[in-house]
């Protein structure tokens, strides 16, 4: 008996009007990724390159006909866009064919609603999910039908959307209200994890960059790392010594992704916020991916849109192993590792370092050898880069960085 479990068949489809040849088939690549990722399997592939999307049905009537026809050869179960859909459109398409239609939109939803581990996580999809679902109820008249747990059809469950809008409307405003409850919690939680004082770094990047893995080398948590799309949806703080002995925060984030819908980043602004307040981004870059400059791109406008772009910030180009031919990087400060290189993780380090000394306000103090628990504190508080014992007079000499708020700025500095 053939326990594997049952793919839907999909045709994925675009329409290339303004981009390169290379980003349109990127794009399509990508869309095929997302699929896979949503448990599909894609059959066939229809394109078409025309000025602009038709408004009425995406593509043009002799190629919405082509895909009937493709649709019964190929025996698909699923349509996917590789753009968002307007409630007409999709309402049209579905006219000519009867099967399921989704578009990039709801595909990516989808995913977010199979990677969502923890309650809020899965509470911020569902909303997202709710908030694209409420304009398009009349049009899913078809996709309802033939709900069965299979793409796009995870997150608020068949039930919910079979409702009318006012019960819709009132599963946005209880999940807004518990969303806002677990938000006050995590605020206060995270007062009571850092005073200030505390540098913390976040992990920022293109999904599917390797964060995930770089997490689990710096700080040796057990985190789930996959090379596929959004393996990591739910935020991750951990501890992270520097070698100097500095106890610093590492926060990882749920991957970005190009046309990433507006519904999700409204939706996970509260899970941002674990990293809109960090003092220095890592923006991990796969530097062997087909379309690196895109990804940096992506990632660069959306912490713009965030308002985090004034954030002190390193790119690590990571995947150094699997990079052919020459590699040039376009953003600075930069590093180039491979994050299973023990010696690339003590370049990182290194880099890490210089930038905080840029960020932190220097001290130099005295300290009495017969103190040594302030000594021990102040390697695990700051970042300390000498340390000179003197003999005559029984006590060390340091030299450091720290935060501004840091007890250790002011109090005790050496004039």
């Amino acid at each position: 008996m053939n326990t594997k479990e049952a793919r839907e068949r999909v045709i994925i489809v675009g329409v290339q009007t303004t981009e390169s040849d290379q980003a349109f088939v990127y794009s399509l690549k990508e869309l095929a990724q997302l699929t896979e990722t949503a448990k599909g399997e894609v059959v066939a592939e229809l394109t078409q390159k025309r000025p602009r999307m038709d408004s009425k049905t995406y593509l043009g009537k002799g190629k919405l006909q082509e895909l009937v026809r493709l649709a019964e050869e190929t025996e698909a179960d699923v349509i996917i866009f590789n753009h968002g859909l307007t409630p007409g459109q999709t309402r049209n398409i579905q006219a000519e064919i009867d099967l399921k239609v989704i578009d990039r939109v709801q595909l990516i939803l989808d995913v977010f609603a199979m990677r969502a581990q923890s309650k809020e996580g899965k509470l911020q999809v569902g909303l997202a999910q709710l908030h694209y679902l409420l304009p398009r109820l009349a049009g899913q008249g078809k996709n309802l039908s033939k709900l069965g747990g299979g793409i796009g059809t995870r997150g608020p469950g068949e039930t919910k959307l079979e409702t009318d809008r006012r019960h819709i409307r009132d599963q946005i405003t209880d999940i807004k209200r518990t969303l806002k409850e677990t938000e006050a919690h995590r605020e206060r939680s995270r007062e009571r994890r850092n005073d200030g004082t505390t540098f913390q770094i976040g992990l920022m990047g293109y999904t599917n960059a390797g964060k995930s893995t770089l997490l689990n080398q710096l700080t040796h948590a057990e985190t789930y790392e996959q090379n596929q799309l959004f393996a990591t949806l739910d935020p991750l703080t951990r501890k992270l010594v520097l070698p100097t002995g500095m106890n610093v925060t590492l926060t990882d984030t749920v991957g970005f992704i190009q046309d990433l819908p507006t519904q999700l980043i409204d939706a996970f602004h509260s899970t941002l916020e674990e990293t809109k307040n960090v003092d220095l981004l890592l923006h991990v870059v796969d530097a062997a991916a087909e379309d690196m400059l895109g990804h940096e791109k992506t990632v660069l406008e959306l912490l713009k849109e965030l308002k985090m772009d004034r954030i002190p910030m390193l790119t690590v180009y990571n995947k150094r192993d699997l990079i052919t031919g020459s590699f040039l990087p376009d953003l600075f400060p930069s590093v180039l590792i491979s994050a299973r290189n023990d010696d690339d993780i003590a370049e990182l380090y290194h880099k890490i370092m210089e930038i905080m000394k840029e960020t932190l306000v220097p001290y130099q103090f005295e300290i009495a050898a017969d103190q040594g628990g302030a000594l021990v504190k102040l390697k695990k508080e700051t970042l300390i880069i000498s340390e000179e014992y003197n003999e005559e007079k029984n006590s060390y000499f340091v030299k450091g960085y720290a935060k501004e708020q840091s007890k250790w700025i002011g109090e005790r500095e050496l004039e």
